[in-house]
């Protein structure tokens, strides 16, 4: 069995198409042919016709003078026909038959009597005769013997139209063949993209899987560290009642935890699936304020300059994880001067020249004086976990972090170094033409026990996670109701209405998670306060899309604390 795949049918398609060029190109040929047949008919047709006209109208000219025998006027008759160069013979009969006035130009003489019936051809000539009438009587009889057009005449006649239908024939057949071949040559084209394509894809997964392996171990590396400190300092707080040894371990462990919590929302930045909290920022006035926390962390060879012009453009990003990205670029820029040297921060903006300002940006750079990077490791500086540090100098996420912000916040970043000059980092972040965010003024902290007895129903899957957030809400002085599920939770709120806040994960089983039981919340008690919390980014972007209170897991006691504290002053505030 033939299969007539796509690829079948492109095969077939080169001859298919030059075989409809050559018909075509035959029926163009044919059609002249039918219609140059056609044309001679009606052209003949119409000589006869004309013919017949001219001898009527010669037959009454002459009715008079043959009626009274004047030879001389039957004469001029006559030969006034001769200025039409067709004709070639012309004569006029009387009654009894006998040639009465004659004219001859070319061909064989004229009959002795005249024969009236139809036109007749002879030869290359047409012989019409007409009857020469006065009422019912009969005076004569005229005869006309004119040219038809030479064999010759007519194919030169036809030769030009033949030509050009010839051409035009020739010229469609070429453009079958052109385009035969342009199909074949775009098949080819088409396999070897097909080809292509196919050696890229294997490409980019050999590079993906290079970097999942890369990746992997990097994240293995780093938290297996953490794993060891948490656990060895566990381990040896059960061993030791000193307060102050405790108090170090207890820092240690906490420390470690931290590092692990900034390490994922690290890969998410990367990933670009850290959850942002965008606001409108002046540029100038964020860079300005971080000073102090720059000073902190370099050292004190190393001097720091902010180049800023005047009228910055605004931009739309999460502050802080701007401040976290220029924090990244100066501790490399810091790393990659031993021996000290200078950092610029520059900013100015570029504009994309368009009336409505779509397009405009503002570009941050900063630039170090260190030993630049070489040139064939320019293109991997992105990569996560890539690092050209000494073992335990860097976890090679800082630079990716800086790519991942960019990214998410709709601009982009790059590098350009030199070795033995230095290197500068740049991003371009997109300019935006709302207002600056202000920041409202921080409520006065409230004291605990201000809590009092407000009853929480907590809503988490896991046993162990929602032991440990029980003993943090009631150490805070709250009273604690838990639900395994989200249909557990709403069946309690539909039973018992004395609830204060939902405390809400986001992720779990069942078809109902944690935003679909916000809704419903919302729908059925539209004052209860509900917050959520997740260590999943994806479903803290979609929450914090629909203006939800979103807690990232992990938290401390403080955070938790501050979040309820919020969210029941806001309750009370509305009330």
């Amino acid at each position: 069995m033939s299969r007539k795949g796509p690829l079948g049918w492109s095969r077939t398609r080169p001859a298919l198409t030059l075989s409809i060029a050559v018909g075509l190109a035959i029926a163009i040929v044919a059609a002249a042919f039918a219609m140059a047949v056609y044309n001679e008919h009606l052209s003949q047709q119409e000589r006869i016709r004309q013919a017949e006209v001219q001898v009527r109208i010669l037959a009454g000219s002459v009715a008079a003078p043959l009626a009274f025998d004047d030879r001389a006027a039957t004469k001029e008759y006559v030969n006034a026909q001769s200025s039409n160069p067709d004709v070639e013979a012309v004569a006029a009969y009387d009654m009894q038959g006998r040639l009465a006035a004659s004219f001859v130009r070319t061909g064989p003489g004229l009959p002795s009597r005249n024969t009236l019936g139809p036109p007749r051809n002879d030869g290359s000539r047409l012989v019409v005769t007409s009857p020469v009438t006065e009422g019912e009587t009969m005076l004569g009889s005229v005869y006309l013997r004119t040219a038809l057009e030479s064999p010759a005449r007519r194919a030169m006649r036809y030769a030009g139209f033949a030509l050009l239908i010839v051409m035009a024939a020739l010229l469609v057949a070429v453009l079958g063949v052109a385009n035969a071949r342009e199909v074949e040559a775009y098949r080819k084209l088409q396999a070897e993209i097909r080809e292509r394509e196919k050696a890229e894809e294997a490409l980019r997964q050999s590079q993906k899987m290079e970097a999942m392996g890369q990746l992997t171990g990097g994240v293995a590396h780093d938290f297996n560290n953490l794993l060891m400190v948490a656990s060895s300092g566990i381990d040896l707080l059960d061993r030791t009642t000193d307060p102050a040894r405790r108090e170090r371990l207890r820092q240690g462990v906490r420390q470690a935890i931290d590092r692990g919590a900034s390490l994922t929302q690290q890969l998410l930045a990367f990933s670009r699936r850290t959850p942002l909290k965008p606001e409108v920022v002046d540029i100038g006035e964020r860079l300005a304020g971080m000073h102090a926390l720059l000073d902190r962390s370099l050292r004190e060879d190393v001097t720091v300059e902010v180049k800023l012009p005047a009228g910055l453009w605004r931009i739309e990003v999460d502050a802080s994880q701007l401040e976290v990205a220029v924090l990244n670029i100066a501790i490399n820029a810091r790393d990659a001067m031993p021996d000290g040297g200078t950092i610029i921060i520059e900013a100015r903006n570029e504009p994309s020249g368009r009336p409505d300002g779509a397009g405009d940006l503002v570009r941050l750079a900063i630039r170090d004086t260190g030993v630049g990077v070489a040139p064939e490791m320019l293109s991997r500086v992105f990569e996560p976990f890539f690092t050209t540090k000494a073992v335990g100098k860097g976890t090679g996420l800082g630079l990716s972090q800086v790519y991942g912000f960019a990214r998410a916040s709709g601009g982009e970043a790059g590098v350009e170094s030199k070795l033995g000059e230095g290197t500068t980092v740049w991003l371009r972040i997109p300019r935006s033409t709302k207002a600056a965010t202000v920041e409202p003024a921080a409520l006065p902290p409230r004291p605990s026990t201000s809590t009092g007895r407000h009853r929480i129903l907590l809503v988490e899957d896991d046993d162990n996670v929602a032991q440990l957030v029980e003993e943090m809400l009631r150490e805070l002085g709250y009273e604690v109701v838990r639900a395994g599920d989200a249909l557990a939770a709403l069946e309690v709120l539909r039973n018992d209405s004395a609830f204060d806040l939902v405390f809400s994960d986001m992720v779990m089983p069942g078809d109902v998670g944690g935003l679909d039981l916000a809704r419903d919340i919302s729908r059925l008690r539209p004052n209860l306060p509900v917050i959520l919390t997740t260590g999943y980014s994806a479903a803290a972007a979609a929450a914090t899309n629909e203006g939800r209170r979103v807690l990232i897991k992990p938290y401390r006691i403080e955070a938790l604390a501050a979040e309820f504290d919020a969210a029941l002053s806001g309750v009370a505030r509305a009330s």
